[in-house]
């Protein structure tokens, strides 16, 4: 009887969808990193922190956020800031990766299954070679967080001695996962920094590196001459470079000369921090200028870019570049008449325009709900809390400075955010995706007339 009900056990484990495997994982990792949170020795005056506040900073540091309601320097112990840098590292490439990767190296075999899972935990195109891809992937992350981390330690060291390198390891993997997590202390970010061209671009590169996606990185590498490349990897690098341009250019002109920003800076300071918003603001969640003191057409830009993320299968969030190009080039081919959207002379199908429009419009209904019902708790203004919850959805982190004293409530439904956020767009894709293979019977229904527009 007990075999037989092992075996039940074991077959209900084995056939839960790789999506809700991927979510499960997610949500596994956040209860126990906020469990180990919890714990009075977590937190540096003895106490523990409370079970709301703890599920927030793990959910902020597994799902790559940033938002905080503690500082993270001064809050929390050495226990918890190592907590909080596991979670990040596991939280930006995921368990199911790990798992694979230590699979791989211990020379275990993995089920087809299990390379499906892994398969689609990247969003890679096909599980063939996908054993490979994780090895890598891994490795690879690991030796750009160390030769970032030798960067930092070239100014942190001198700043803060031996200290230094601890912190150097965790702004590396901070900045790489995107997370957006700092130990410089109450809650100032870099904004100490802005003068420090090796910080500030150690940073920015980083987190660029981190946000166009492991397929990117293979076809880059498979592609050194850039010729031949997937149409993915060209549509994440042009809309990578113009949002980074594009954002940097309105930063400047938008806070040139607003005092408690880009107003007291030098013209190359104003530059390298216009650059550096640009880049943070899309997925990161550090910053060099306070973020609550921009002006309110600059933090409007900033939910743009923090609404449309950095690519799939990264460390990033948002709905992602490649679901903003599809959608912006569907619009623009519908405007020349064309029934097919065509970009860089190719056609995409319309299962994936189908797909794109879903992501955004999905998101953009979670955002809006979120939005109207915290206003309704803290009775504050529109642009702070959209600019709060699209921070927490696109996995930002960035902050107009209302996150720590938020209702219990409004933490939750932050908390549910960012978890949606982390799985949720691209569980939304595998799911109609899953959902078009699954139907090779497809129900024929007459065509009806609608007018739009």
């Amino acid at each position: 009887m007990t075999g037989i009900s092992f075996r039940k056990r074991n077959k209900k484990i084995t056939s839960i969808s790789p999506t809700r495997m991927i979510v499960l994982s997610f949500l596994t990792l956040i209860l126990f990193s906020a469990t180990l949170l919890n714990l009075p020795a977590a937190s540096a005056d003895g106490k523990s922190i409370g079970f709301i506040d703890a599920l927030f900073t793990a959910t902020s540091a597994v799902c790559v956020t940033g938002l905080v309601v503690v500082d993270t320097l001064t809050h929390w112990t050495l226990f918890g800031q190592l907590v909080i840098l596991f979670a990040i590292q596991l939280g930006g490439l995921g368990i199911i990766t790990f798992a694979t990767f230590f699979s791989v190296m211990l020379g275990r075999k993995v089920s087809m299954k299990g390379r499906r899972l892994a398969q689609e935990s990247l969003n890679d195109y096909t599980y063939d070679g996908v054993l490979t891809l994780i090895k890598n992937v891994v490795l690879i992350t690991f030796y750009i967080e160390f030769i970032g981390s030798l960067f930092f330690m070239t100014r942190f060291v001198p700043e803060y001695g031996s200290k230094g390198v601890y912190m150097g390891i965790f702004h590396a993997v901070s900045s790489f996962c995107n997370a957006g997590f700092d130990l410089t202390g109450n809650f100032t970010s870099l904004t100490g920094y802005t003068d420090d061209p090796v910080v500030i671009y150690t940073t920015a590169l980083l987190v660029i590196i981190g946000g166009l996606g492991f397929m990117v990185w293979r076809d880059i590498y498979e592609h050194p001459r850039l010729q031949g490349l997937y149409l993915h990897t060209k549509v994440v690098l042009i809309m990578t470079g113009s949002l980074i341009t594009a954002g940097a250019l309105y930063f400047m002109l938008s806070e040139y000369n607003n005092p408690l920003t880009l107003g007291g800076l030098d013209f190359i300071e104003k530059i390298n921090a216009a650059v550096f918003q640009s880049v943070t603001c899309r997925t990161a969640g550090f910053n060099t200028i306070s973020t609550g003191d921009m002006n309110e057409v600059s933090q409007i830009a900033t939910v743009v870019l923090m609404f449309i993320g950095a690519a799939p299968g990264s460390t990033a969030g948002g709905i992602k570049v490649t679901t903003a190009g599809v959608i912006l080039m569907a619009i623009i081919s519908n405007i020349r008449g064309s029934e097919d959207t065509i970009i860089l002379q190719r056609k995409v199908s319309h299962s994936v325009v189908n797909k794109a429009l879903s992501i955004a419009g999905l998101s953009l209904a979670l955002i809006f709900i979120i939005t109207t019902i915290i206003i309704g708790i803290e009775k504050t203004d529109f642009v702070s809390v959209l600019f709060e919850v699209t921070s927490a959805f696109g996995t930002v982190g960035l902050s107009t400075g209302i996150t720590a004293g938020l209702h219990p409530i409004s933490k939750i439904l932050l908390i549910f955010t960012m978890f949606l956020g982390r799985v949720g767009p691209v569980t939304f894709a595998i799911a109609l995706a899953m959902k078009a293979q699954r139907e090779n019977r497809r129900t024929v229904y007459p065509e009806g007339k609608i007018v739009v527009g």
